[in-house]
């Protein structure tokens, strides 16, 4: 491979440093190398744009639309991940009843899954007529059922005839996943109204522990939610509308409607193209959000969503010919919203554009004041709007707006007896159980075909999760510069615990450092010190060195391994894959971290951020592999975290909007461990710093990072670690990254990876 020596702009260490002062990086400060994370997703998400806008562009009548919108329905399911079995005759109990003026309401719930059940209020007509339309009202992320929006088109939708369930979204109201529920639950202020919606982000992080997504559990509960409704007296299973309230609400409600041809009718507020945060852009079909925005909230970027293609509009368009009803919070405007005329375009195919309606408020999300729409769920004059449609499609008079707010305590459907009867679980007990006979069928499966058989059967589970991960075969090299460190000691704790046999006695000899760049995709650029003892002789055995943190810290925090490695004759790569030490975008880790909108936009375009890492790693082992004076069947794997440990006393439970505890890192030790999985000549692995086996379900409270759970049927800790060999797991953490364990120093582990690398 050709070797380039390029200049750059800025100083090495001296030729007499030492590993701890050896400068880590290989990209100038200004290099936009170092933002590449950004810039790459962004190109990635243009791509999809344009390919998915000339895809529909090629759509011509209504066989091709139908093929399109079937392939890309198909997609959509599958990304939500697995969905039980339909209850063939599901639980629904009546704990509490309420009489009203016109209307009852019944405080009901219903098990959607064994052991997780929803709570909702169900409004009925005081005199329900013969036949009546019923209605589903998916919330907004704003509040719970017990909203007074909600109450008042209960109420006024009732009164008129109609059946009206409202349930609690998955971690909503009775279904909260956290203790943060009045303002004396903890002991600063904080904004209790918005827990709910910001413990989303952890329900999310839990479900993909099992492969599964929030947006495919609350799409399930709404599902479930058509069967309540089809049970009741008098009900017109013909009439039968899902709306979705404006932030989201109308995210489900898109995506139910899509799944289930039962609902006659879909009111999905700001989903399927135009969003509040939507401005006017030159070229709509590369730049518009088609697949939404990828951050925390990951109904509003669904998982695969730009790699599936299926566009927002798509999920909304897939409805037709039923009806639906296109509805924004604030002010719309049919000649600057691109999405528009695709759906007209769909609705074309089947001469129904009559089923497609408009509902809008007015102004904007950018400035509040006199004329704003701003609801918390569907406002007065969103109604307004959407009561003609009703009218002319099924028959349902415009009712009179009725509002005789009911306190809350009127409408929670948990009592001390139901509890008792039911024993109603929190998501992360059900996710425990599900974790437990998955872990259960494993080990069955592992002692029937074999370590080797079950091996392959691991590596393709983790194939399907992580996407893409097969190393390139050609990395494009270049050499950036190279220098020497004349003189290496290992530090005094290496010298007392470490073996003498193991010291070859290099010190005075010098150790050479190259820093490099692969290069292993356009705009993917990994930087990288390869470090070798200058006078050694023969292949070397090497180390490779990975972790969040990158190579900076290695030599800060773990320069006595490396140095002990040198003098021993072994080589070292410090290597930052993408996302990590030079490349990683931003310091933080936490829910609203640029990091965590990357990973998210990742997931969108079908690859998790840990397998593209994945990819890098195991192209680094392999360019190593091939390189001269590398010995490659002895190759050792080195996962590390730098991440402070909270104490075993400290408050992990902490309203999202406060400072958090500290975040765990366990990405270096699951790359450990998934290499170790799909390379199987390494000699040795070690891991530290990964999630404890079980770890993710302990518990509401997460303090790991969005990028370590991709979506997959185990934690790779669960799944992988059984899979692999000449492994030492250390330092493993809980969910809440406190330690699980005592971790044993890293010099042990040092001496350790040594004597696998020189066993004959």
């Amino acid at each position: 491979m050709t070797r380039t020596f390029l200049a750059i702009a800025f100083s090495f260490a001296s030729l007499g440093a030492d590993v701890p002062n050896l400068n880590p990086n290989v990209f100038g400060p200004d290099d936009p190398r170092t933002k590449m994370m950004g810039a790459d997703a962004r190109r990635r998400m243009q791509e999809a744009n344009l390919r998915e806008s000339q895809a529909f562009a090629a759509v011509t009548t209504k066989e091709q639309w139908e093929k399109h919108r079937d392939e890309r329905i198909r997609k959509l399911r599958e990304s939500l991940g697995t969905f039980p079995d339909v209850p063939k005759n599901m639980r629904i109990a009546t704990t509490r009843k309420f009489e009203g003026e016109g209307f009852a309401i019944h405080n009901i719930v219903y098990e959607s899954r064994t052991g997780l059940w929803v709570s909702a209020n169900l409004y009925l007509p005081a005199k329900p007529p013969e036949k009546m339309p019923g209605i589903i009202l998916a919330h907004a992320h704003h509040t719970p059922k017990t909203d007074g929006e909600l109450q008042d088109m209960g109420m006024t939708w009732a009164r008129s005839g109609t059946a009206v369930l409202v349930p609690d979204q998955l971690g909503y109201g009775e279904r909260r996943n956290h203790d943060f529920h009045t303002a004396m639950d903890f002991d600063k202020p904080y904004r209790v109204g918005r827990q709910d919606y910001f413990f989303r982000f952890n329900s999310n992080l839990q479900l993909s522990g099992v492969g599964d997504s929030l947006m495919g559990w609350m799409a399930w509960d709404l599902l479930r939610g058509v069967d309540v409704l089809l049970q009741q007296p008098g009900i017109d299973k013909d009439r039968i509308i899902l709306m979705g309230a404006v932030a989201g609400g109308g995210d489900p409600a898109g995506v139910t409607a899509a799944l289930d041809p039962r609902i006659a009718c879909v009111v999905p507020f700001n989903f399927g193209g135009w969003q509040p945060e939507s401005s006017v852009v030159g070229n709509p079909d590369r730049d518009f959000a088609w697949f939404g925005d990828g951050y925390w909230e990951s109904t509003r970027g669904l998982r695969g969503g730009a790699a599936g293609g299926f566009a927002h509009f798509d999920i909304v368009g897939s409805v037709a010919p039923r009806k639906v009803i296109y509805a924004h919070e604030f002010g719309w405007d049919a000649t600057t919203d691109p999405a528009w005329p695709r759906l007209q375009k769909i609705f074309g195919f089947y001469d129904a554009k009559d089923s497609l309606r408009v509902a809008h408020g007015a102004g904007s999300v950018r400035n509040g004041g006199a004329g704003n729409t701003h609801c918390n769920h569907i406002g007065a004059t969103h109604r307004k709007m959407i009561y003609p449609a009703l009218k002319d499609w099924f028959g349902m008079p415009i009712p009179e707006e009725y509002s005789k707010r009911l306190p809350t305590s009127e409408l929670l459907c948990w009592t001390d007896e139901a509890r008792k009867e039911l024993k109603p679980k929190k998501l992360h007990e059900v996710l425990t159980l599900i974790a437990e006979e998955r872990i259960a069928s494993a080990n069955l499966l592992a002692k029937k075909i074999g370590p080797d058989e079950y091996r392959k059967h691991v590596q393709k589970e983790w194939t399907k999760s992580l996407g893409n991960i097969e190393p390139v075969a050609k990395p494009k090299l270049t050499e950036v510069g190279t220098e020497e460190i004349k003189r290496l000691e290992p530090d005094a704790q290496a010298r007392v615990e470490l073996q003498p046999c193991l010291l070859v006695g290099l010190g005075q000899a010098g150790v050479k450092v190259v820093r490099f760049t692969l290069e292993v995709e356009p705009g993917i650029v990994l930087p990288g010190l390869l470090l070798t003892p200058k006078h050694a002789k023969g292949k070397l055995p090497i180390v490779v060195m990975v972790a969040q943190a990158g190579k900076a810290v290695f030599l800060k925090e773990r320069s006595g391994a490396i140095e002990a490695f040198l003098k021993a004759g072994v080589a070292v790569a410090l290597v930052d894959v993408r996302g990590t030490g030079e490349t990683k975008p931003g310091s933080s880790a936490d829910r609203g971290s640029n990091r965590t909108s990357i990973s998210q936009t990742n997931l969108m375009l079908g690859q998790p951020l840990l397998g593209s890492q994945l990819r890098d790693l195991r192209t680094v082992i392999r360019w190593l592999q091939a390189k001269d004076g590398i010995d490659p069947k002895r190759i050792a794997l080195w996962g590390d975290s730098f991440a402070m440990v909270n104490a075993s006393d400290a408050k992990f439970a902490v309203p999202h909007d406060h400072e958090q505890p500290a975040i765990g890192e366990p990405g270096g030790a699951n790359l450990a461990l998934l290499a170790g999985l799909f390379e199987g000549d390494l000699v040795a692995i070690y891991a530290n710093g990964g999630l404890a086996a079980g770890a993710l379900f302990t518990g509401p409270y997460l303090h790991v990072p969005h990028d370590a759970v991709p979506p997959a049927p185990l934690p790779i800790t669960d799944s992988v670690l059984p899979a692999i060999r000449s492994v030492l797991f250390n330092g493993a953490v809980g969910a809440q990254n406190r330690a699980a364990g005592k971790a044993k120093p890293a010099v042990l582990a040092t001496k350790w990876t040594i004597e696998k690398l020189n066993a004959k």
